[in-house]
């Protein structure tokens, strides 16, 4: 260990942190011997952004683990978050140890200085903190695999003391964890304490992995429903809690984790443990939404706050083609409160397709409400647009605004014929004005004003705007000139070049002056680039030899390889080559692509399912 008097005698500046020169980090290790706590806590924050950045380490990390290891014991009041440092900091992979690229790793560093000063870190499993005792635990744990056999000795005595006879179930849990690490295996699946029992279970299900043994789901079941009480289930070297751990081992075997999911809810649903080990199964497998949603409705009268519930609910009700009525009419219930419960129940009510959202809606419509309302009721087009309407005329912006105009859409030219005068102030304001000028355009109805509105937005600061405009003003012109001027100046620039290309499908033929700049880009080194040139290329010449190559390479389970796959299934090809992992896309059981902010309505794994089989049915 070295007290912060020797501080001065390592040349910081010549070592590096996430932020540069770690000249910051004697300032930083001082601050946590002061008596401020606000003070101390801003130093701990400082830490672990600058030499544990977003669980990168640098040439500083190792430097510093003595001072930390000092600053653990004679500046207690962080000793937890000390502890926690101090085991991230050496967080690593055992395989890696056996690397040769494990020698002279800043990693290696950290651990071989953490194995120094451990035999003075032993002393904190005797803490009178739980949390202290948990976290020293855990500093053991990072470094077990690499500890000399006389202090793996000396640590396995330590340890086991707190197995044998710690007060408190959850640290004689963690104690069980840190033996086997250590190498003495013990799965004590009949402990009487239930937080040992779960842990053991744990242990000897990472060992076989799936399928599990039935003890061990009952364990999972009857042991894994009520969290402990505490606030401390720090994570472990590997930077998962055990909660976690145990969540991420039942997600490998759906049945399991819904069976026990099933029970964590019937057993009251604490801390939505059983709801939110049932929602991870439906992110993970295929159509297990209807289960989900079973479970998900069972778990509803548990919840004090279930607006992550009820989001959930609505996230999946829309995959199921016959929602549960039961499930609609609590769905029901919530949305005709007045409460924040209502929103996101009725969201999940209009995406479940039930008549009764429509009156909810129209007496209490939002932007995002209406969007959805009107993607599933079109045929109440009647009712929708006045509204619509006069939420945009009231000054919609952001978010709220492009969804307002894209809740146009669905609807049909009527009502965006209907909503011209929102859509030219919104335009003229720049409110939502991409979605209003490309909506305009679509309408097909050519007035002065709204072609001169459309001419002058060409002359946007915005790149995004100008390309819109350009493309709607030859849609109502018939007149490529000034899309041609402003694509040619938009793709001979550094800007969002697949963006501008993604637009281009409505110019035909009429972009082919454009050619000499989209066939380089199927080339380009950035895949989102190449996949526009390739869709802009097909639209452009009304051939698909260029294009199919393209797409092809791109096609998979990415998010520019399902835009890939689409524009694929445009050109009318299926290429051969692809048709073994289409056929793997359509089989898999598993989800191959996670949901995003950015998926739209419908999620992307889904997408390659049916993308795949469409390309299949075209031979």
């Amino acid at each position: 260990m070295r007290s912060p008097a020797e501080l001065d005698d390592v040349r910081w500046s010549d070592l590096t942190h996430a932020y540069g020169p770690a000249e910051d980090v004697p300032e930083l290790i001082r601050a946590l011997y002061e008596d401020g706590e606000e003070t101390a806590d801003e130093a701990v924050y400082e830490l672990y952004g600058n030499i544990h950045h977003q669980g990168s380490i640098y040439q500083a990390s190792a430097p510093a683990v003595p001072f930390l290891a000092h600053a653990v014991l004679h500046a207690p009041h962080k000793r937890e978050d000390l502890l926690m440092l101090l085991a991230v900091l050496a967080d690593h992979n055992p395989g890696f140890v056996e690397s040769p690229r494990w020698p002279g790793s800043h990693v290696a560093a950290v651990c071989a200085e953490l194995r120094e000063v451990l035999p003075e870190l032993l002393p904190c499993l005797d803490d009178p903190g739980r949390g202290v005792r948990r976290a020293a635990l855990r500093t053991v744990a990072a470094v077990a695999d690499v500890l000399p056999d006389a202090l793996r000795a000396l640590a396995v005595e330590r340890v086991d003391g707190l197995y044998a006879d710690d007060p408190v179930p959850a640290v004689r849990a963690d104690a069980l964890i840190v033996l086997n690490l250590l190498g003495r295996r013990l799965e004590p699946l009949d402990s009487p304490l239930s937080e040992v029992r779960l842990a053991a279970a744990r242990l000897a299900a990472e060992r076989s992995g799936p399928p599990y043994a039935p003890e061990l789901v009952e364990v999972f079941a009857e042991d894994g429903a009520e969290p402990d009480p505490g606030d401390d289930d720090y994570p472990w070297s590997d930077t998962t809690t055990q909660d976690q751990r145990l969540t991420d081992l039942l997600g490998r075997e759906p049945d399991v984790a819904l069976t026990v999911a099933a029970r964590w809810i019937a057993a009251g649903d604490v801390g939505s443990r059983g709801s939110w080990l049932a929602g991870g199964i439906a992110e993970k497998w295929r159509d297990r939404e209807h289960e989900v949603l079973a479970l998900s409705l069972a778990a509803l009268p548990h919840q004090d706050k279930p607006n992550a519930l009820l989001r959930t609910i609505g996230h999946w009700i829309g995959h199921a083609p016959e929602p549960d009525a039961d499930l609609q009419d609590a769905l029901h219930r919530y949305a005709g409160a007045a409460d924040e419960f209502a929103e996101p129940a009725l969201l999940a009510l209009v995406n479940s397709r039930d008549p009764r959202a429509l009156d909810l809606v129209l007496e209490r419509p939002t932007a995002r409400l209406l969007e959805a309302a009107a993607r599933h009721f079109p045929e109440a087009a009647d009712r929708l647009i006045p509204v619509i309407r006069r939420e945009l005329a009231a000054g919609a912006t952001g978010n709220d605004g492009i969804a307002l105009v894209q809740a146009l859409d669905p609807l049909g030219t009527t009502a965006a014929v209907a909503a011209r005068p929102e859509l030219v102030d919104c335009l003229k304001s720049r409110r939502a004005a991409i979605v209003a000028a490309r909506r305009l355009g679509a309408n097909g109805v050519r007035t002065p004003e709204v072609v001169d509105l459309l001419l002058d937005a060409t002359g946007s600061g915005d790149p995004s705007l100008r390309g819109t405009a350009a493309v709607a003003h030859h849609r109502l012109t018939d007149d490529p000139s000034v899309a041609l001027r402003v694509h040619e100046e938009l793709l001979s620039s550094k800007g969002q070049t697949h963006w501008y290309l993604s637009g281009l499908e409505p110019l035909g033929g009429a972009a082919a002056p454009l050619l000499p700049l989209v066939e380089p880009l199927l080339e380009a080194g950035y895949d989102w680039t190449r996949k526009a040139a390739a869709e802009a290329h097909h639209w452009i010449t009304g051939s698909p030899d260029r294009a199919v190559p393209v797409l092809a390479e791109l096609a998979g389970p990415s998010p520019v390889g399902v835009s890939a796959l689409k524009a694929l299934v445009a050109t009318g090809r299926s290429p051969k080559e692809l048709h073994p992992v289409l056929r793997s896309y359509v089989s898999s059981p598993k989800r191959l692509l996670p949901d995003s902010p950015f998926s739209g309505n419908d999620h992307p794994d889904d997408e390659l399912r049916t993308l795949s089989r469409m390309l299949l049915l075209l031979g």
